[in-house]
């Protein structure tokens, strides 16, 4: 290890490979505080080059490799185990070009989420992926889990945001499928194993995205529902009366609304009379009557007694307001203390089963269960998470984290959802699939990994 420290200091430069106990630190634990692990040290490559390079000496010797971007994962998936080298892709945070004619721009890895929305903004272009943690995740990570967010509703997962990818192979060949095409009918489509993979195959360097053109009018509410049952039909409403035009639809329970309250500087219940349930919408395009559209929708709805109460943003602030409410969510709950959180989906046309069905089994199973449910309903994916209000019995309630999780899982897979939506397996569900995933399925996937990754150097023990 001494010996590959030293190659890479001569490859990246010594204040690009730290080392010291304190330096190194941070880039071992996850957002959550959940996983620790250890590394030798951390390799800071500021190019394509300089990582293939990296990752060439660590294959010669035979040593581990986590890839890392703004390490903000929930699941362990950008965290050590013990003994691998971190390569954190930070400093590779160049905007490669920008193609406003075909509505597509290439990025390196290491650029945050945020700086390219506002690089395709420059541009009068819009990258629509968008989640809380956009300040500080990096488009590699992104592409590594497959991101969600709120607007996959209208625009789709990272997957169907990418057009190409650059990937440094795990032997430390460059495999440059930077196109920009949208139709390239010539094979497999390799790009794809790599979106998804949390860095088990090869290490992405840079992406080719897919932009759009920038909405020029919005329209925000958040609505008080009855209940879930009624806020999916809401959204059939909404579409029938929008189109393509809900961008948004996000459904908050009044556990994980309460969190946000008590929690967050200067958040305010937007409504009177605490509804146990919310969603927040969006509508967005090029049309000028949307907030017309969304009033009249919601008016008609509140008729039928699908809405009982709703704000509309009257200003950017107050649509600003009402966004950092679900925005916030995680990170109040990050506050409040440890909690069994669950990353699921449904199809749409059962996501009021699903909850009303959990909530009773686990209450069952767990009187005094506090059940904080958020997320994205309007494509089937839910955050689920499950704590008790002070600390000394949610110690013991988290130590039931494997009955919890088999009241749950075991639903959604009836349903025929999954246990991971948008956050990936990494160490936290690599075991935890097995149960539901057939074993064809798991040995097609093993199969991959050992085309492309042969002796297990790529961010081993995460996803498989």
């Amino acid at each position: 290890m001494n010996e590959l420290i030293d190659e890479l200091r001569r490859l990246l430069g010594e204040r690009h490979v730290l080392t010291a106990a304190g330096d190194v630190a941070s880039y071992c634990t996850d957002w959550r505080g959940r996983y620790t692990g250890s590394a030798p040290c951390v390799a800071l490559p500021g190019s394509t080059e300089e990582v293939a390079a990296v990752v060439r000496a660590c294959a010669v010797r035979g040593a581990a490799m986590v890839p890392q971007g703004g390490n903000t994962g929930l699941c362990g998936g950008a965290t050590p185990i013990g003994g691998e080298v971190v390569v954190n892709l930070r400093r590779m945070n160049r905007i490669r070009a920008i193609d406003a004619d075909n509505n597509s721009m290439t990025v390196e890895a290491g650029c945050t989420l945020q700086a390219v929305q506002e690089a395709a903004a420059e541009a009068d272009r819009l990258f629509p992926l968008s989640l809380a943690a956009e300040g500080s995740a990096t488009i590699g990570g992104n592409l590594s889990t497959n991101a969600g967010g709120v607007q996959v509703l209208r625009y789709g997962n990272a997957r169907e945001l990418t057009l190409g990818l650059e990937v440094v192979l795990a032997d430390g060949r460059i495999w440059n499928g930077l196109r920009s095409l949208r139709k390239d009918n010539t094979g497999y489509d390799l790009k794809h194993l790599f979106i998804g993979a949390e860095g088990t195959l090869g290490l992405i360097t840079a992406a080719t995205l897919k932009l759009f053109s920038r909405p020029r009018a919005h329209a925000t509410a958040w609505v008080a529902v009855p209940d879930p049952a009624a806020a999916v039909r809401l959204l059939g409403r909404l579409r029938d009366a929008a189109g393509d035009n809900v961008t948004a639809f996000e459904i908050v329970g009044r556990p994980a609304l309460e969190l946000v309250l008590k929690h967050i500087p200067n958040a305010r219940d937007p409504l009177l009379g605490k509804p146990a349930w919310q969603v927040l919408i969006e509508l967005s395009g090029s049309r000028d009557d949307l907030s017309a559209t969304l009033e009249q929708a919601l008016e008609a709805a509140a008729e039928d007694g699908i809405v009982d109460d709703a704000v509309l943003a009257a200003s950017g602030a107050q649509t600003a307001a009402l966004w950092a409410l679900r925005e916030n969510v995680s990170e109040a709950q990050k506050i409040e203390g440890v909690s069994i959180k669950h990353d699921i989906a449904v199809p749409v046309s059962r996501i009021a089963e699903f909850i009303a069905r959990a909530d009773a089994a686990l209450q069952a199973a767990f009187p005094q269960v506090r059940i904080v449910c958020f997320g994205h309903i309007g494509d089937g994916n839910l955050h689920y998470n499950q704590s008790r209000p002070d600390a000394q019995s949610n110690s013991e309630f988290i130590a039931q984290t494997g009955a919890v999780n088999r009241i749950v899982h075991d639903l959604v897979h009836e349903l025929g959802g999954s246990i991971s939506a948008e956050h990936g397996l990494g160490q936290l569900k690599r075991e935890e699939v097995l149960r539901y995933k057939s074993a064809t399925e798991m040995d097609m996937m093993r199969a991959v990994k050992q085309a492309l990754d042969p002796r297990g150097l790529m961010n081993p023990g995460k996803l498989l």
